[in-house]
């Protein structure tokens, strides 16, 4: 497993990179590849915007019938979401932004997953898998 610390744009563009390897290495198909990059983008963009920077974990994983996925890990310590379904409703901003940003990086995975308490930090968990 490979940590990411995320504190900067940079640091977001070299998640997204190190993802883009992983994906293609453990072969995912270049749609696959594509849909992980763009949620690992929109997630540690997160990370860094809305928790003030955190951590990203790249893990390559087999499943129990012998697909290999990658899973992604993005943490933080930041302020937290106070209404997670809220937050995963298409059109809904916390910033600026489209409101795309949760709600589109779980539909471009296999599973997502979102643990978030109100000052205590976000986890988000998210695994695209080979075809």
């Amino acid at each position: 497993m490979d940590e990411l610390p995320i504190r900067s744009g940079d640091d977001v563009v070299r998640v997204r990179q190190h993802v883009r390897g992983a994906a293609a290495d453990n072969g995912l198909s270049l749609v696959d590849q594509t849909k992980l990059v763009t949620a690992a983008s929109e997630l540690a963009r997160n990370t860094l915007v809305h928790g003030g920077g955190g951590l990203a974990r790249v893990e390559v994983v087999k499943s129990s019938n012998g697909r290999t996925g990658v899973r992604l890990h993005f943490s933080d310590t930041g302020p937290g979401i106070a209404d997670i379904e809220l937050a995963l409703t298409d059109g809904w901003t916390s910033g600026g932004g489209l409101g795309l940003g949760l709600s589109g990086a779980r539909r471009l995975v296999d599973e997502f997953e979102l643990d978030s308490k109100p000052g205590a930090g976000t986890t988000v968990v998210v695994v695209k898998w080979s075809r």
